[in-house]
C-alpha cells in the first residue's frame, strides 16, 4: 500500500480552484432544477395510483404486501427522495467535470469477477434495473441528450466533459434516483417494483426536460443554430460549428412531433438561411408577380444612402400618437415617392429584406396572441429591426440574435397583459414602452444596445416573474390546503352520517360529535389521513362513542359491557379534545353532558330489565310493541315516542334515493358530458399555459397555475396572480368545446412568424 502515493494521474486538464459556472450553465441548472420538482411530482402522484392497481390486481399476498410497503414508503420519502435527487443533480452542475455518477455499473468489461462475487444479489438487482433505465433513456431521447451535451461542453471548453458527466445525463438523473432508493426501508422486491415504477413513467416525461434543456440554452446564445450534433458529440467552435449548423437554425418544431422536438425538427421544417428565403420569394413573384415592394433597375439607391433614410423615418416614428401602428411598407412610402416617383430602387438584397421584415411584423400585428396595445408598442420597432436585418444577413437564421431575442422577450411577457383601468399604474408597458423608446432615440448601427436592453429587461422580468411566482405558490398552497380541508370535512361527515344512522341520540351528544368531535376527526385527517392508524382508533372511538349513549342490540351483558367501556371512552374523548386544543371549559360541559346521557341510558336498561321480557326470541321480538304494560307509564311513554322516529325516514329516504336513481334515465350522464376530445383537451391543459376565457361579452387572459387532483379543479390566475376562474375537468371541457376558452401560443413570435413567411411562400410556390 506504500505504493499508492506515487500513482500518477495522467488526466492532467482540472477545474481552476476557483472554478465558477458560466451564467448560462447556472440558469441551466436552476430551470432544470425547477423542471426536475414537477417530473418528480408528477412521478409521485402516478405512483401512488399505479401501487394500488398493483396491489388491487395482485396474484399473491406476498406481491400485495410488497405493493403496499412500496406505496407506504414512497408517501412518508416523497420530499426527501425529491429533495435527493435534486442535490445529487445540483452537485452534478457544481463539480462539473470532476463529479462521477454512481448510479450505473458501467460496461461488464470494467467488472471484474472478484468485485462481481462481493455484489450482494439485491445491490445486483438495484443496479441492473438503474442500467435498463439509462439504456432507455439513452435510446428514446439519443438526438436531445447529444445536443445537450454539445452544447454544455461549448460553455465550458476547458472541462474535459464525459457523456455520463453532463450535468442531466441519464446516468446523473438515474444516479440520483439509484441514491434516493438507497434510503428507502423495504425489501429489495418493494424496491424494484419502484424502480420499475420509475422506468415506466420517468422515460416518457423525461424527453421534455432535454427539450426544456435545450431551449434553456438556446435563449442563452448557446449554439442556437444547431440543428444535430456533430459526430463525436464535442462542442463545435469556429468554422467547424458554422459547418455543423450549415444551413440555419431551427425555427420552431412541428406541433406534436414528440420525437424530434424543437432542436431537431422533421424532414419539412422551416429553417432557412436568407439566400433560401430569398430564393423563396422570388419564386412566388416569378408566379405571382410583384409581392411586397417593387424594385426598380435604374439609379439604385446604396444601402448607405437607405439607411440613412431609415434614421429619418425612425426619428419622425417617435412621435407617434399612443396606439398608432403603422404599417412599414407605409412608413417607406413617402421617403421613396420623394426619391424615386414612389418605386424601390433599391438593390434586389435589400429589397428582399424589406419584403422579409414587412412579412415579418405583417405577422406580429396580425397575432391574435398578442393585445393591441402591445402590437402598437412592438410596432413602432419595424424601423430599428429593418435596419438591423440590412446590416446582418445572419440576423434571420441566427435564433441567439440579440434583436431576435428581444422581440421574443417584449412579446412572451406581454402574452399574458391586459389594459390597466384608468389611473393604475402598468409596470410592465411602461417597461416595455421605455425599451422601445431607447432603441428609437438611441439605435443607429450599434446593436450592442439591443443586448444591453435584453439584460435590463430580462433582469425586470425575473424580478416580475419571482414576486408571480410568490403570489402563486401562495394560491397554490391554499387551494390544496382548502381541497385537503374538504376531504377532510368530507370523510368526518361520512363516517358520523354512518356511525348515526338510525341511532336515537340526545341533542347534546349530537351537538358533540358534529362541533368538536368532528374537528377532532378533520385534524386526524388533515395530519395523518384515512388511512393511518390514528384515524381507525378514532373512528373506533366513534363508534363506541355513539354505542354507548344508545346501544343497540340490548342484552343480558349490556350493562355491565357499558360499566367497563365508559371510563375508557370519556378518557379518549378528553384526551382528544385536549390533543386538538378545544376550550377545556367547553369540553368539561361536554362530557358533563355526556355522563348525563349515560345516566338516562343507565335509567333506561334498568326500565327494561324490570319488563316481563320472556327468554324466548318470539317474546323478545313483540316486546317493542308492548311499551304501555311496563311499570312506569310516563318512562315507557316517553321512549316509545321517539319509536315511530326511525321508522318514518326509512320510507321517506327510500323513495328518494328511488327518485335519484330514475333521475340520469330522464338525463342521461353521457349526453350531458363534452365529447371526449374535449376531455382528453382539457386533460392535456399543462400548468403554465395561457388561455383567453370570455366572460360576459368581455376577454380576459389567464393561465393554469394549478391542478388541485384531490378535488380535480383547475385554478387559472390573470398576470398578477390573482384567481379568476377554476373549473372541474368537464366545465373546462365545455368550456372548451364552447369556445368560451380558447388556447394561446406562448411560443417565440419571431420564430411562429418566420414559420408562417415560409409556409406562406411554399404555398405560392406549389400553387
Amino acid at each position: 500500500m506504500a505504493q499508492d502515493n506515487k500513482v500518477v494521474s495522467f488526466n492532467t486538464r482540472k477545474l481552476p480552484d476557483r472554478f465558477s459556472l458560466p451564467g448560462s450553465l447556472v440558469r441551466l441548472r436552476d430551470v432544470s432544477g425547477q423542471s426536475l420538482k414537477a417530473v418528480m411530482s408528477g412521478f409521485f402522484d402516478r405512483a401512488d395510483d399505479a401501487l394500488f392497481e398493483l396491489a388491487d390486481k395482485a396474484g399473491t399476498n406476498q406481491d400485495q404486501t410488497a405493493y403496499f410497503d412500496a406505496m407506504r414508503e414512497l408517501r412518508l420519502r416523497r420530499k426527501s427522495m425529491t429533495v435527493s435527487v435534486l442535490q445529487y443533480v445540483s452537485r452534478a452542475f457544481n463539480e462539473i467535470g470532476r463529479f462521477r455518477p454512481g448510479g450505473g455499473s458501467g460496461s461488464l468489461d470494467e467488472v471484474d469477477q472478484d468485485s462481481l462475487a462481493l455484489v450482494d444479489h439485491s445491490e445486483l438487482e438495484q443496479q441492473v434495473a438503474i442500467d435498463n433505465l439509462i439504456n432507455k433513456l439513452r435510446n428514446q431521447h439519443a438526438e436531445l441528450i447529444r445536443l445537450l451535451n454539445v452544447r454544455v461542453s461549448h460553455l465550458v471548453p476547458s472541462v474535459k466533459l464525459d457523456d455520463s458527466q453532463m450535468p442531466l445525463s441519464p446516468e446523473v438523473i438515474c444516479g440520483g434516483v439509484a441514491e434516493a432508493c438507497a434510503d428507502l426501508e423495504i425489501d429489495i422486491r418493494a424496491k424494484l417494483v419502484v424502480l420499475k415504477l420509475f422506468d415506466r413513467l420517468l422515460v416518457g416525461i423525461l424527453g421534455d426536460v432535454y427539450r426544456d434543456a435545450n431551449k434553456t440554452l438556446i435563449a442563452e446564445g448557446v449554439l442556437p443554430d444547431m440543428r444535430r450534433a456533430p459526430t463525436g458529440g464535442r462542442s463545435p467552435s469556429g468554422r467547424a460549428a458554422q459547418g455543423a449548423v450549415q444551413g440555419g437554425g431551427v425555427l420552431s418544431a412541428r406541433h406534436g412531433d414528440e420525437s424530434t422536438g424543437p432542436l431537431t425538427a422533421p424532414s419539412d421544417d422551416v429553417r432557412a438561411t436568407f439566400s433560401e428565403l430569398s430564393a423563396l420569394l422570388h419564386q412566388g413573384q416569378g408566379q405571382g408577380g410583384e409581392a411586397g415592394f417593387p424594385s426598380g433597375s435604374a439609379g439604385l439607391m446604396d444601402t448607405g444612402v437607405l439607411m440613412s433614410r431609415l434614421s429619418d423615418i425612425q426619428a419622425q416614428s417617435v412621435h407617434w400618437g399612443q396606439g398608432e401602428v403603422v404599417p412599414l411598407s407605409e412608413q417607406l412610402q413617402p421617403v421613396f415617392r420623394a426619391e424615386t416617383g414612389g418605386r424601390l430602387n433599391v438593390g434586389q438584397v435589400d429589397s428582399d429584406v424589406i419584403n422579409l421584415v414587412s412579412m415579418l411584423f405583417d405577422f406580429i400585428l396580425e397575432d391574435r396572441q398578442l393585445h393591441p396595445v402591445m402590437k402598437a408598442v412592438i410596432g413602432r420597432l419595424q424601423i430599428p429591426v429593418l435596419k438591423v436585418a440590412l446590416s446582418d444577413r445572419n440576423f434571420f437564421n441566427r435564433g441567439g440574435h440579440p434583436v431576435r431575442k428581444l422581440l421574443n422577450e417584449l412579446a412572451m411577457s406581454a402574452i399574458g397583459w391586459t389594459e390597466k383601468k384608468a389611473g393604475q399604474r402598468d409596470p410592465l408597458r411602461e417597461k416595455i414602452e421605455s425599451v422601445v423608446d431607447r432603441v428609437l432615440n438611441e439605435f443607429t448601427d450599434n446593436v450592442e444596445i439591443f443586448s444591453e436592453l435584453l439584460s435590463d429587461f430580462g433582469h425586470f422580468m425575473d424580478l416580475d416573474r419571482r414576486r408571480r411566482e410568490l403570489v402563486e405558490q401562495r394560491l397554490r398552497d391554499a387551494e390544496e390546503g382548502r381541497a385537503k380541508q374538504e376531504r377532510a370535512s368530507k370523510a368526518t361527515e361520512a363516517l358520523l352520517a354512518e356511525e348515526m344512522a338510525g341511532r336515537e341520540l340526545p341533542p347534546q351528544v349530537v351537538t358533540l360529535l358534529n362541533e368538536a368531535w368532528s374537528k377532532y376527526l378533520q385534524w386526524i385527517v388533515l395530519r395523518e389521513g384515512e388511512d393511518s392508524d390514528r384515524w381507525q382508533a378514532a373512528a373506533a372511538l366513534t363508534r363506541r362513542l355513539v354505542w354507548s349513549v344508545d346501544p343497540k342490540p340490548i342484552e343480558d351483558g349490556t350493562r355491565s359491557e357499558l360499566l367497563r367501556a365508559i371510563p375508557g371512552i370519556v378518557d379518549g374523548l378528553r384526551s382528544a379534545l385536549q390533543e386538538i386544543a378545544w376550550d377545556p371549559f367547553a369540553t368539561d360541559a361536554a362530557i358533563r353532558d355526556l355522563e348525563l346521557a349515560h345516566v338516562d341510558v343507565f335509567q333506561r336498561l334498568v326500565t327494561t330489565s324490570r319488563r316481563p321480557a320472556p327468554v324466548e326470541e318470539p317474546a323478545q321480538t313483540k316486546a317493542p310493541e308492548v311499551e304501555h304494560p311496563a311499570p312506569a307509564p310516563e318512562e315507557a311513554r316517553e321512549s316509545a315516542v321517539p319509536a315511530p322516529a326511525p321508522a318514518a325516514p326509512e320510507p321517506q329516504q327510500a323513495s328518494t334515493l328511488e327518485t335519484a336513481s330514475t333521475e340520469p334515465a330522464v338525463a342521461p350522464v353521457a349526453d350531458s358530458e363534452p365529447d371526449p376530445q374535449w376531455l382528453a383537451r382539457a386533460e392535456g391543459l399543462r400548468v403554465g399555459s395561457w388561455i383567453e376565457l370570455t366572460r360576459d361579452g368581455s376577454k380576459i387572459r389567464c393561465k393554469l397555475a394549478a391542478f388541485i387532483k384531490a378535488t380535480g379543479k383547475y385554478i387559472f390566475v390573470n398576470r398578477s396572480g390573482a384567481k379568476v376562474a377554476e373549473y372541474q375537468r368537464e366545465e373546462l371541457a365545455a368550456a372548451l368545446a364552447a369556445e368560451e376558452i380558447t388556447m394561446l401560443d406562448d411560443g417565440l413570435i419571431f420564430d411562429r412568424a418566420l414559420e408562417s413567411i415560409i409556409d406562406n411562400l411554399r404555398s405560392s410556390r406549389k400553387d
